[in-house]
């Protein structure tokens, strides 16, 4: 019985977790159902300023957490503006909300795995100790500079 509750209990926390995410995603499915009279990617970028502000609004989000939400946005609105610059996909829509050819709602997809790990790592009350970050560092800065650095399948190869 004590593990089925535990269960339970993980499996609420796992939810409350993943909100922000889960109203993306909604944002997204009602964007590609119903039609809007602004550009979709445009709705997007407004649903999710609303969202983040709504959640903030109403607790769901602390002000630490809309600032990591913030930060994942702009580093993913990046990563995306590389992958495009080097021709790993593009956005076929118009937008007016626009970077590079990066509608600026793309970085709200990255918010949402940010938002993520800040809720569950205030639900569980995780902690780290004895943790040296400049190893860490080191090694997530060359993983990330391979993926960045790796040619993409789509391009042409020159022969």
């Amino acid at each position: 019985m004590r593990f089925l509750a535990q269960l339970l209990r993980f499996a609420w926390l796992e939810v409350q977790s993943c909100v922000f995410a889960a109203a993306l995603f909604a944002g997204l499915l009602v964007a590609y159902v119903v039609p809007l009279p602004l550009a979709r990617y445009d709705a997007l970028l407004v649903w999710c300023v609303a969202v983040t502000l709504a959640f903030w609004a109403i607790g769901l989000e602390t002000w630490r957490e809309v600032c990591v939400i913030v930060a994942f946005h702009l580093l993913g609105l990046g990563l995306e503006v590389f992958k495009v610059h080097v021709g790993s996909w593009s956005y076929p829509e118009d937008a007016v909300a626009v970077v590079a050819g990066v509608p600026l709602f793309s970085g709200f997809m990255y918010a949402a795995v940010g938002s993520y790990v800040c809720q569950a790592w205030r639900r569980f009350g995780l902690r780290v100790s004895g943790f040296d970050a400049l190893p860490m560092t080191v090694v997530a800065v060359l993983v990330h500079a391979g993926f960045e650095t790796r040619r993409s399948p789509l391009r042409s190869a020159s022969v």
